[in-house]
């Protein structure tokens, strides 16, 4: 093993940073979503108050990430589909998630290298979970 390789963090959680960089992705994604313009369809599926969302999207990237499991302590396994099921998510909707997680990621620092198998990861999820087609 070379030097690099022993230095590389455990988990994607402890290379993000640890619980406050995943805090400041996810109030960053919000923010931008509340900010930019490209993301309006995506906004408008939230509803008005992200406050919760802010607190469950935290407490689950946390755990996918190889951190506490805040968010199956609380409500158990995830079931992302069903959970989301009740809101229209197509390419639109896919799209604009990924575009403003990446730019999140890219605005609070994330290790490029991370960012990208972040991406990868994200897109596969996102694209399971749309439930409209187009």
């Amino acid at each position: 093993m070379t030097s690099a390789e022993n230095t590389k963090p455990a988990t994607p959680f402890e290379w993000i940073g640890g619980e406050a960089k995943v805090h400041a992705l996810v109030e960053r994604f919000y923010d931008l979503m509340d900010l930019e313009p490209g993301y309006k369809e995506l906004r408008a599926a939230h509803g008005s108050e992200l406050t919760v969302a802010r607190q469950k999207l935290t407490w689950f990237l946390t755990g996918w990430l190889g951190g506490p499991q805040h968010y199956t302590e609380r409500f158990g396994h995830p079931r992302l589909r069903a959970r989301h099921m009740p809101f229209k998510i197509g390419l639109v909707e896919r799209d604009q998630w990924l575009a403003c997680m990446d730019q999140a990621m890219g605005e609070v620092g994330v290790d490029e290298e991370l960012r990208g198998k972040l991406r990868e990861s994200f897109f596969g999820t996102a694209d399971w979970m749309r439930n409209t087609p187009g």
